[in-house]
């Protein structure tokens, strides 16, 4: 019986070094990285520029995915007490694209952008001028228990999700 608890004891242990030595491999090849706040101070500005102003960037409240080939999507909520309650509105937060992206179906080049959740389940997307330049649905995840300001998660189906509270678009590239 003795001899019986070491063999799985061993056997649960090499499994665990497997899997470990797999993941490790994995960030090695170069697999998608989720960013969390902590990694972003050194490539997300600590101010951005929207609407003819500045305004600094909640660095708590930031996040991002890293590509297998270096580029990266950042998002953060910016602090937009000097805007007009009309931009404030639907410019919470900035994104900055190295690459094009699909959000909710959607094409959006590569640059930089500013966002909002909007009532009624609508993600929008502007230029640094204030014009919309995507409008895509936003969903509602209410099995989600620690909801924060802003996350981005990997999706379950693939690609990502960008969440603000409890309201998330999915985006890939």
């Amino acid at each position: 019986m003795r001899l019986q608890a070491m063999t799985k004891l061993i056997a649960g242990t090499a499994f665990i070094a497997v899997l470990g030595m797999s993941g490790s491999m994995a960030a090695q090849s170069g697999a998608n990285t989720v960013l969390k706040p902590a990694d972003l101070g050194k490539v997300f500005p600590a101010t951005v520029f929207y609407s003819g102003q500045t305004a600094p960037v909640q660095m708590r409240n930031t996040g991002g995915v890293k590509f297998t080939d270096g580029r990266y999507v950042l998002a953060g909520l910016v602090d937009t007490s000097g805007y007009s309650s009309g931009v404030a509105a639907k410019y919470q937060g900035y994104l900055i694209l190295e690459v094009p992206l699909t959000i909710g179906g959607k094409h959006l080049p590569a640059g930089a952008y500013g966002f909002g959740f909007l009532a009624g389940g609508k993600f929008l997307v502007t230029d640094l001028g204030g014009h919309d330049v995507l409008t895509a649905h936003s969903a509602t995840d209410a099995a989600l228990s620690r909801p924060r300001p802003l996350e981005v998660t990997a999706a379950p189906a693939g690609g990502f999700r960008l969440y603000a509270g409890r309201a998330y678009v999915e985006f890939n590239r």
